[in-house]
């Protein structure tokens, strides 16, 4: 009769491991197919307002990645970066108010617009934090265009159906 009771109790254990098994132990590769079904195309804005030039280059690798995934599930990216606040600093050609052990953190920033750029990905600055932090137009890197205030690109990017995704 206890056989019987511990029966079930040591059916139960072996299929335990079974049950747990992640997509990952099972060998298939995760997607966002739940989330892309019927999305033809990844409408997104990165409102990008971060502090440390090594903070923003690890997101800008994020956002490329983000890039490769749409395009591998099948999704046309259409990717805009903005830039405000202290973020605008990092976006310039004018290093001179960052340490140099900083500076190989903003060669990686440079090299991922650039890249992400050659994609198609379209980029702007907000004039209001170039104004507070002193940052001349003519110096933001290549592909990046000034706008009156990114609060209202922002605001309009979301009314035409963009995600917004704030980085800080």
């Amino acid at each position: 009769m206890k056989r019987m009771a511990v029966l079930p109790l040591l059916l139960s254990l072996a299929a335990w491991p079974a049950l747990t098994v992640s997509a990952d132990e099972a060998g298939a590769e995760p997607t966002d197919a739940k989330a892309l079904e019927g999305v033809e195309t990844g409408r997104v804005v990165f409102d990008l307002n971060n502090s440390d030039p090594e903070g923003l280059a690890l997101y800008l690798m994020v956002i490329r990645e983000t890039h490769e995934d749409f395009t591998d599930q099948g999704v046309e990216p259409d990717i805009i970066l903005t830039f405000r606040g202290h973020a605008v600093t990092m976006v310039s050609e004018d290093r001179e108010r960052f340490e140099l052990t900083e500076f190989d953190h903003l060669d990686a920033v440079e090299e991922h617009l650039e890249a992400l750029r050659e994609k198609g990905v379209r980029m702007e600055a907000c004039s209001v934090a170039t104004r507070l932090f002193d940052v001349d137009h003519g110096e933001l890197l290549p592909g990046i265009e000034p706008v009156r205030n990114t609060f209202v690109s922002l605001t309009g990017y979301q009314a035409q159906g963009y995600a917004v995704i704030p980085i800080y």
